[in-house]
């Protein structure tokens, strides 16, 4: 008789829901105060449970009393033939991590993305709702196939027309055309192989502000790793970047988001930022316009063991997402209350329309996740502005700060 490994879904599907919780007994939720009336309503926040994540309510003892009934189901799957063992998925393996250990530096770098971007993702909502003066909207959401996401999104607020911050954690399979596809950058995929077990988590941000002096702006850190059959990791690489779109150029503030970029990537290698500076041009372009989205940042991909081993990547893409308050910050502070005029409103609508054209025709990110089984549209479009317009034929005055922000997209330059 072969020797016996349980089913790893079937010791998962004894785990108690919480529905098996203790039962709170409801009362009467018309309570009255002392003089007879109804006690006033207390105000809720309704992002509370998510700023302040409450404790597990299971005590363990609790489950120790499961351990019998448990022991006798494993029993009678040992006398059963027609059980078979199931290697767990990297799903499935995560979750059970995280419930008995968290997670320490020691987890599987999956574990350590996923907590770092939700980290980042309070830190920065909570200092742009300072900026705003209004709360996020906080969705969450979970993937059948394993994962799930946050989503936070502002829409008309007091000075961002429409911002989101996502934070996102897939875990799924790849077809054999999406493996063919990715080995062009990563040779240590097996080609001959119908499909992997893939996981990506990442962090993305767009900011669009109302005042059209203050520039937009756009954020993505991300981390993407296959798997075999029993579990182990085959490739993993990073990528991300940030870059800024204004739609009034002001030199200044260019130069220093420029700064605050290249400082973080100069801790880890003097040739990163004039490397991903000018992969920022090459790729935030709207080629058949001529011209680029906007007055750039930084961007990269597919930086695996080729480029340097995890850990100082992991590094340098920490660097380099705690460098993001620092560089937008003191920009939309000092552009926010500006005076402007319809004209400029207008133009602003225009410069709009091109980065909804980079995005839906461009962008490899958006195709990817509108491509991917299972994907959250929503989260996905929540980069695309509130509004926007395309005017027919529209040529700036010549000599006008419309006509010179053209002249720079069209020939990028080098702000620091």
């Amino acid at each position: 008789m072969p020797p016996f490994r349980p089913s790893y879904r079937v010791v998962r599907a004894l785990e108690l829901p919480q529905s098996y919780a203790p039962r709170t007994i409801l009362r009467s939720s018309t309570r009255r105060c002392m003089w007879g009336g109804p006690l006033p309503k207390q105000k809720v926040d309704p992002l509370k449970e998510w700023r302040e994540p409450k404790p597990s309510k299971w005590p363990n003892r609790f489950r120790l009393l499961m351990l019998p009934f448990i022991g006798a189901i494993i029993y009678s799957m040992v006398t059963d033939d027609s059980v078979k063992a199931e290697s767990p998925t990297i799903a499935e393996k995560d979750a059970l991590t995280k419930r008995e250990n968290g997670v320490t530096e020691q987890s599987p770098m999956r574990l350590r993305m996923e907590a770092f971007v939700q980290q980042h993702q309070k830190q920065i909502v909570s200092e742009l709702e300072k900026v705003d003066g209004n709360k996020f909207q906080v969705d969450t959401w979970q993937r059948p196939e394993g994962g799930g996401g946050i989503t936070c999104v502002l829409q008309d607020g007091d000075v961002f027309e429409k911002g989101g911050v996502n934070t996102s954690v897939v875990y799924g399979r790849l077809p054999r055309a999406a493996i063919q596809k990715m080995r062009v950058n990563h040779k240590a995929l097996d080609p001959d192989v119908d499909s992997l077990e893939f996981f990506a988590a990442g962090l993305s941000l767009v900011l669009h502000p109302h005042n059209p002096n203050a520039p937009t702006v756009h954020l993505n850190y991300r981390y993407f790793e296959t798997a075999d059959e029993l579990g182990n990791t085959t490739a993993w690489w990073y990528g991300g970047g940030c870059d800024l779109t204004p739609c009034y150029l002001f030199d200044e503030d260019a130069i220093h988001f420029h700064h605050a970029i290249k400082g973080a990537c100069d801790k880890h290698d003097k040739g990163y930022y004039p490397r991903f500076k000018q992969w920022c041009d090459d790729y935030f372009n709207n080629r058949h316009r001529g011209e680029t989205r906007g007055v750039g940042g930084i961007f990269f991909d597919d930086l695996d063991e080729t480029e340097k081993d995890q850990e100082q990547l992991f590094s340098f893409v920490q660097d380099c997402l705690a460098a993001f308050l620092p560089s937008y910050l003191p920009i939309i502070n000092k552009r926010k209350d500006m005076p402007f005029t319809e004209a400029q409103k207008q133009w602003q609508q225009i410069r709009r329309g091109r980065y909804v054209e980079f995005n839906l025709v461009h962008d490899r990110g958006t195709a990817f996740g509108l491509n991917t089984p299972g994907a959250r549209v929503e989260s996905i479009l929540m980069s695309l502005p509130l509004t926007a317009r395309w005017q027919y034929m529209h040529v700036p005055e010549k000599g006008s700060r419309e006509e010179r922000l053209l002249e720079v997209l069209r020939s990028p330059r080098e702000w620091v």
